[in-house]
């Protein structure tokens, strides 16, 4: 006898879509209708207009064939819709009936028993804590336990019938001030058949403390599996599996440990017939929390009369290296003595020159210190009084002081200004007159030990009303980096350790696995490089006279340091020893040990100065106009630091099990693999070429300077250990920025 099975609502959406179709395919048959079923001829011969007349036939028969397709089409839809009417009227009348009847079966043993006989156990609401409703005392399922509210452990999970799955246990309530609560047991499987529920979830740790432990599994009765442990919270063990039934049936896998905890052990298996569960895996390190030491793996669950025992669980992996961190300077010495501005009269006939003196250097900084700045050159104000000046006239000022040294762990000092140079109209100068603005003094190169190179200073103005030259101060020489690379990134931690397998059957049965052994820690990055200085500014000129002005060139600036080396991975942990045999049987075999670390990856170098912008130009009187002053060349990134070593894999492999009387001991594990070596630092950014000074009309603008070359990429960390590669090559530094030309006014 045949028959259809299907739903309801599948049947209406499916003739809704096919109405769709029809709608789509009417459409386009009324668009192909004019410009097919009335072609008109290509010619006025003949045989074009047969041709237009046999192409319009076609065009019209397949119009019928197409209308009478359309009417099929509708009333297939309309029938299939019917169809899906007819289904949900079946469905609801005979479902009304059986309904009934559900209903009149449980409500003898609802009223003496409190539970009915056939129907899953109700839910417990959230929040609550409430244990879950039993089910059904023929057929039906636990219910779920409620979860708990803040502080409040999770409800367990109602128990089932005599056939059915046990519920799982409520989430365990979060904490306030103290830990998390912990979770609800599952509910027990069926008298008959059926496995335990599962354990709720520990709650979530509270301010200072930690998570809540998972949850029991829930035990099997005659036949069934035990239930899974829940998962701990944050720092708190994972919960056990459930016991396995009386007959055939295996008991529950621990709970996954929360981070840093073990992990719940594997329920027994059943007492005749059945295995021990698994162990679950320990949690993960994290830093604050137990030390930030890994979780070890739960134990395996040991057998009855026969049966295997449970493997036992793998090892929390080890903490992740903390990243390299350079020092930060602590202060900065004392800046260098500056003379300021030195206001001067010139009056007497003959050759004039006047020469200003440099500021001091900065002051050594202590350790961790940053040099002091370089003081500034002393800048002049000369004014030619109403006699004049029969000769030449020279006006020099004194040049920034140079930066000072770094102390251990400190960045350069950098570099004071150049001083101003101004001539003030009063007299006439009959010879050429030479104004200079001082040259900024040269930052400090960073600290032996780690730091920054000082900023070059910034060269003097020079300003003349008479026929000569008007020439700014350069800039000063930015310092280069350390030649020390950034900090090392931290070691990662070792793994966790694996759990024991479980005791074989007491008559007949394999000792479980020991678990494997966590991985080791990923190795912390390193810092990047420190930075090059930059060049300073050249000075810029200003002549309004017939003379020339020349802007000051821009600084060199200074190279990049090294990358920071990435730690090495953490060492894998040891592997669990494997369960004992039965009378018959073999012992389990030790388990592995973790794989290595990765080693972290290098710094990236650091960047390289940018180069020092040349001085403007401004000519009020002079066609000839003057020269801007050049930009400097960047200076090159430094290169990227070289990656970790990977962690050694672990040595420890777990011991075998001991053999039953007929049978052998289990092998011992495997060391483990070492870890992957760590990826190479990029190189550091090229410096940006400085830009070129600005000129008034007719004068010249300068040039910029030149982009510099990122710094090579650090090389890869070593292979930690067998089995381990290489890490990649790091990739090349970012070029810098050519500098710009300079502007015409």
């Amino acid at each position: 006898m045949s028959f259809v099975s299907t739903v309801p609502d599948a049947v209406a959406t499916a003739s809704s879509e096919l109405a769709g179709v029809g709608v789509a395919l009417s459409a386009a048959n009324a668009t192909a209708a004019l410009p097919t079923a009335g072609i008109a001829a290509a010619a006025a011969d003949e045989v074009s207009a047969a041709i237009a007349a046999l192409f319009g036939a076609h065009a019209r028969g397949y119009q019928a064939v197409s209308a009478q397709a359309a009417t099929f089409h509708d009333q297939f839809v309309r029938s299939l819709s019917a169809a899906a009417g007819a289904y949900a009227a079946a469905d609801a009348a005979g479902a009304s009936p059986l309904q009934s009847l559900l209903g009149m079966i449980n409500a003898p043993a609802q009223t003496l028993l409190g539970r009915p006989l056939i129907g899953n156990g109700a839910d417990a609401p959230d929040f609550s804590g409430a244990a879950g409703g039993a089910g059904g005392l023929l057929f039906g399922n636990g219910g779920r336990g409620g979860s708990g509210a803040a502080g409040q452990a999770g409800g367990a999970g109602g128990d089932a019938g005599l056939i059915g799955k046990g519920g799982a246990g409520g989430v365990g309530g979060a904490g306030v001030a103290g830990s998390g609560a912990a979770g609800g047991a599952g509910g027990r499987g069926g008298w008959l058949l059926g496995n335990g529920g599962t354990g709720g979830l520990g709650g979530a740790q509270g301010a200072t403390a930690l998570g809540g432990v998972g949850g029991v599994g829930g035990a099997a009765r005659l036949f069934g599996c035990g239930g899974v442990g829940g998962a701990g919270g944050a720092g708190a063990p994972g919960g056990d599996g459930g016991a396995g039934p009386l007959v055939l049936g295996s008991g529950g896998a621990g709970g996954q440990g929360g981070a840093g905890a073990v992990g719940g052990n594997g329920g027994v298996g059943g007492t005749l017939f059945g295995d021990g569960g698994a162990g679950g895996q320990g949690g993960s390190a994290v830093a604050g929390m137990l030390g930030g030491n890994p979780g070890a793996g739960g134990h395996g669950g040991n057998a009855n009369w026969f049966g295997c025992g449970g493997a036992g669980g793998q090892g929390g992996t080890g903490l992740t290296g903390v990243a390299g961190v350079n020092p930060t300077p602590t202060g900065t010495a004392a800046t260098g003595t500056s003379s300021g501005t030195a206001p001067i009269t010139v009056g007497t006939a003959g050759d004039a020159s006047v020469i200003a003196g440099g500021g001091g250097t900065g002051d050594n900084g202590a350790a961790g210190q940053t040099g002091g700045t370089g003081g500034a050159g002393t800048s002049l104000i000369v004014t030619i009084d109403a006699f004049g000046v029969g000769g030449t006239l020279t006006v020099s000022t004194g040049s920034g002081g140079t930066g000072g040294l770094a102390g251990t762990g400190g960045d350069g000092g950098a570099g004071g200004a150049g001083g101003n140079s101004m001539v003030v109209a009063g007299g006439t100068v009959v010879g050429a007159s030479t104004v200079s603005g001082g040259a900024g003094g040269n930052g400090a190169s960073g600290g032996p030990t780690g730091g920054a190179g000082g900023t070059g200073g910034l060269g003097g103005s020079a300003t003349s009303p008479y026929a000569g030259t008007a020439t700014g101060g350069n800039g000063g020489g930015g310092g280069a980096a350390t030649t020390a690379p950034g900090a090392v990134g931290g070691v990662g931690g070792t793994g966790g350790v694996g759990g024991t397998g479980g005791h074989g059957g007491l008559f007949i049965g394999n000792g479980g696995a020991g678990g494997a052994g966590g991985l080791g820690g990923a190795g912390g990055v390193g810092a990047s490089g420190f930075a090059g200085g930059d060049g300073g500014g050249g000075g810029s000129a200003v002549n309004s006279a017939t003379g020339q002005a020349i802007g000051g060139d821009g600084g060199t600036a200074g190279h990049g340091g090294i990358g920071g080396a990435g730690g090495a991975g953490g060492v894998g942990g040891f592997g669990g020893n494997g369960g004992a045999a039965g009378f018959i049987g073999i012992g389990g075999h030790g388990g592995a040990a973790g794989t290595g670390g990765v080693g972290g990856t290098g710094g990236i170098g650091g960047a390289g100065g940018d180069g020092g912008g040349g001085g403007g130009v401004m000519m009020t009187a002079a066609p000839a106009g003057g020269t801007g002053g050049q930009g400097n060349n960047g200076a090159l990134g430094g290169d990227g630091g070289v990656g970790g070593a990977g962690g050694a894999g672990g040595t420890g492999g777990g011991s075998g099990g001991a053999g039953g009387f007929i049978g052998w001991a289990g092998a011992s594990g495997a060391a483990g693999a070492g870890g992957t070596g760590g990826a190479g630092g990029q190189g550091g950014t090229g410096g940006n070429g400085g830009n070129g000074g600005d000129a008034t009309t007719g004068g010249v603008v300068g040039q910029g300077g030149n982009l510099a070359l990122g710094g090579q990429g650090g090389h890869g960390g070593a292979a930690g250990g067998p089995g381990g590669s290489a890490g990649s090559t790091g990739l090349l530094g970012v070029s810098g920025s050519n500098g710009k030309a300079g502007q015409f006014f």
